[in-house]
């Protein structure tokens, strides 16, 4: 749940250019979160230097590959009814073949085929550069399998094809894994321990998307302010790194003090913190470049310091707190955003009322809440009783958004009447006579389209607002341009 996961995006299929002589075709789903549309970015790739394109018709389809995600069961039912629908597919085109990529792929692999039989090949999110292998012992009639998890796959050496992109913004990968055992959470165990990519290829990835005129890049990771270059191998090992290795390693300050300095031109944003790993380093970074954004994804999970030791979280509520006071006084006007589960194993209406008096000290931004629903193969799953009735977790889950909504609306009010730089990302959804993009803050803004074209910096003079959205009229470029 450390992870953003976007609805409207769930079940994209992914198209790219068509490379000139691939005759096969590739139909790829994504489900879960950005580090997943990212990693299908990659297997396209890679899989265009095996003569395949990509195709939005599952039906002419040589492969078919969807891209798991085990953090919510609402996911993991979905993959099912897709692969289903696959199999239905192939029964009409027999050589069609079916694989499970990602989170699901590691903890169902038997599953999937050797009791239900509904794939041909499984690969787990370290094993995507065995995807040519895999495909031939698939031709040869065998079932393919590789869920193991690596200590040093970054994928820094694979330039991800962009899919679906509006070709104004992008995520790069800065580590893989994730070294915090909460209890609620499958991807330690999905996605292995923490290894950070080495800092020259971020920064060559982000210098071919400034030569193709990207105008905005996150940083991406499970926990990106735990970011740590020493050589390569396992953040855990950094101990045994020897003395010209730590004083040469490269942390996330560091990282995003050079991205930031090395493409003035270009805006930064990063994803996903944990409040744990967050230092004042950061802080400062962001409070001394202009681009980058004055935006901090946050994720609390309980305003309860009780819940928060059961979910094995390694803060505390006014640790948390206390965190928050440093970004207001260091980044004034920061906007932060939070995840929330109601309902977690053991939570009390005491419990409850912590998490509400939470959100009105943060008053947050924006935020991404959720009913705790148990993951087979957490700790939470294994061995805490899901004993929060569902229509309990329901109601409290109702709080907390109404809530969000409340402070969503009083934070968006702040800019009317003020100006706020925008990066136009895409149309309008509501009108082909606007633009839409979205300020430092991470607020979306909207105004009439005028001269301006998609990739601009514009300054935007605020008129009006919802909770969600600012509206105003442009009133020139900014110096971002």
């Amino acid at each position: 749940m450390e992870k953003i996961i976007e609805e409207k995006k769930q079940g994209q299929s992914l198209v790219l250019e068509q490379k000139e002589g691939n005759t096969k075709k590739l139909f790829i789903e994504s489900y879960g979160c950005q580090m997943n549309f990212s990693d299908s970015e990659i297997v396209a790739s890679i899989l265009a230097e095996q003569g395949f394109n990509t195709t939005q018709q599952l039906e002419e389809a040589d492969l078919v590959l969807v891209n798991t995600c085990s953090i919510r069961d609402k996911a993991e039912q979905t993959v099912r009814k897709r692969l289903e629908k696959y199999n239905a597919v192939k029964k009409i085109n027999p050589t069609m073949k079916v694989g499970v990529l990602g989170c699901m792929a590691e903890r169902l692999k038997s599953k999937f085929l050797e009791e239900e039989k509904i794939v041909d090949l499984v690969v787990g999110p370290d094993a995507y550069k065995d995807l040519p292998n895999l495909l031939e012992e698939v031709n040869e009639g065998r079932d393919a399998i590789n869920v193991i998890l690596s200590k040093e796959e970054t994928y820094g050496d694979i330039a991800p094809v962009r899919l679906n992109s509006n070709g104004v913004t992008a995520f790069v990968s800065i580590t893989r894994g994730c070294d915090n055992m909460c209890t609620f959470c499958v991807v330690p165990f999905t996605r292995g321990r923490e290894r950070s990519r080495d800092p020259q290829s971020i920064l060559q990835e982000i210098a071919e998307l400034n030569e193709n005129n990207y105008k905005e890049v996150t940083l991406l990771g499970q926990n990106v302010d735990s970011y740590l270059w020493y050589g390569g191998g396992l953040k855990k090992d950094f101990d045994k790194a020897s003395e010209m290795q730590k004083a040469t390693a490269v942390d996330f300050a560091q990282l995003l003090n050079m991205t930031a300095e090395a493409f003035p031109k270009m805006r930064f944003r990063f994803s996903t913190s944990n409040p744990q790993d967050m230092h004042e380093s950061v802080l400062h970074v962001i409070a001394k470049h202009h681009n980058v954004c004055n935006y901090i994804h946050l994720p609390v999970q309980s305003g309860s310091t009780r819940i928060l030791k059961e979910m094995n979280r390694q803060h505390t509520r006014e640790e948390y707190m206390e965190l928050i006071d440093k970004v207001r006084a260091i980044i004034p006007g920061c906007a932060i955003s939070q995840d929330m589960i109601t309902g977690f194993p053991t939570e009390t209406e005491e419990d409850h009322q912590d998490t509400l008096s939470l959100m009105e000290y943060v008053k947050y931004d924006f935020g991404y809440m959720f009913a705790y629903s148990e993951r087979p193969g957490t700790m939470a799953g294994r061995k805490m009783e899901d004993d929060v009735p569902e229509q309990v977790k329901k109601r409290r889950l109702q709080e907390v958004v109404d809530l969000q909504q409340k402070h969503s609306f009083f934070r968006t009010q702040r800019f009317v009447g003020e100006v706020v730089e925008v990066l136009i990302e895409k149309e309008s959804k509501k009108s082909d006579k606007h633009w839409s993009g979205r300020n430092s803050e991470n607020t979306t803004v909207v105004f009439p389209k005028e001269e301006y074209k998609k990739g601009d910096f514009v300054n935007v003079k605020v008129t009006d607002c919802t909770s969600a959205t600012l509206i105003g009229e442009a009133v020139g470029y900014s110096n971002m341009n």
